[in-house]
């Protein structure tokens, strides 16, 4: 049987898995291990009416800008934040 505590502590400390995610959605623990990170989100217009999912993370806004090239999306369509603590 496989422990779900330690899947999600290990799921917790992998930003990847928070990408395509809502912050909101994200558990407690992912976001006490992803606090201060930066994360990328869509710029809202009202043609894009986008969802707001996370579509990069990184310690820095150099990581977001790469893993957004790597995925083939424009970095100018996004807006960039740090992701707060939970509380």
């Amino acid at each position: 049987m496989i422990d779900s505590s330690v899947m999600s502590a290990a799921k917790a400390r992998d930003p990847r898995s928070a990408i395509g995610r809502s912050p909101d959605a994200l558990t407690l623990q992912e976001r006490l291990a992803f606090a201060g990170k930066y994360i990328a989100l869509e710029i809202y217009t009202p043609k894009t009416l986008p969802l707001r999912t996370i579509e990069a993370i990184g310690d820095s806004l150099e990581a977001c800008l790469r893993i957004l090239r790597e995925r083939g999306l424009d970095p100018r369509q996004f807006e960039f934040q740090r992701l707060p603590p939970p509380y």
